[in-house]
């Protein structure tokens, strides 16, 4: 698996000042005992899992001291085990009490879908189907919790309504049928795109297909309905000289394993983000610098 990338962009720096603003208000009182000290700490794993959110602890502390240092041990998308360090910091002590919060609160949500995406991603190997995630993220978090996925290796789908047409069902019925939809996408749709349609049975399926979708969303079909209803899909595509993505949605978690042989390309789920717990982590001091 191609290790994990996540852009500090400046739209990203200034989300996350705006996450330690809320946190520090008017300042944070506790720091008058502090002065100006310098000193050394560590975060630690409280339980077994996969990290994630490191990476934005350097930019998060420098935010209130630019020379803090920081030096992750543990790479994002790497398992931890309870006990084990993950990364060092060094700076002065109101920096580090000042931002510890908001940083491991952030990599604490991340690390805790790292690990839950790890374990489905699991259910799945050696069959060649994917898990990819979904747009069920927290508003003001998409782009971090889809990180958090790929730390548990997984894919992400789309990042967005602009990423790619997909058409279900309340967009069929108002735009009046699958072919009306399809044209009016294919001909208004300002730069190219992938067109996904949902389909809830094999005729729908099959409809989607001929529109000439290049995905297909199949929901909540079985895993024995799925083995039979994928070759045919492939015979259609095929006939058709075209490619079709084949997608299940509606599985339940830990029903997975049972869709790795029914032929699809990918699974899509949500419960990585809205099911998760947290991994637990915290910050120990370490001591004084020098």
């Amino acid at each position: 698996m191609a290790k994990p990338h996540l852009a500090i962009t400046p739209a990203l720096k200034r989300q996350l000042a705006l996450w330690l603003d809320e946190d520090m208000g008017r300042g944070d009182l506790s720091a008058a005992c502090l002065g100006t000290n310098a000193v050394q700490a560590h975060w630690v794993a409280k339980a077994d899992g996969v990290f994630a959110g490191g990476v934005l602890a350097a930019p998060l502390f420098r935010q209130l001291d630019d020379e803090v240092h920081v030096r992750q041990l543990v790479a994002d998308g790497e398992p931890v085990r309870c006990g084990e360090r993950l990364l060092e910091l060094a700076g002065s002590a109101a920096a580090l009490v000042g931002a510890e919060r908001t940083a491991l609160n952030l990599a604490m949500r991340l690390s805790g879908i790292a690990t839950a995406t790890a374990a489905l991603v699991a259910q799945l190997e050696g069959s060649g189907v994917q898990l990819a995630d979904t747009r069920k993220t927290t508003p003001g978090l998409r782009t971090l919790e889809k990180y958090a996925v790929r730390c548990g290796g997984g894919l992400n789908h789309r990042r967005g309504l602009d990423d790619a047409a997909m058409l279900k069902e309340n967009h069929l019925a108002w735009a009046g049928g699958m072919e009306a939809a399809v044209t009016a996408v294919r001909a208004q749709a300002p730069w190219p795109s992938q067109l996904i349609i949902e389909a809830e049975t094999a005729g729908e399926a099959a409809a989607a297909i001929n529109a000439g979708a290049d995905g297909v969303l199949l929901d909540e079909f079985s895993p024995e309905e799925l083995a039979e209803l994928v070759p045919q899909l492939r015979r259609l595509a095929q006939q058709r000289g075209s490619k079709v993505m084949l997608e299940a949605s509606g599985i339940q978690p830990h029903q997975l394993s049972l869709y790795r042989d029914t032929g699809i390309d990918l699974i899509s789920t949500s419960a990585p983000v809205t099911r998760s717990p947290w991994l637990d982590l915290s910050m120990r001091f370490s001591g004084k610098e020098g």
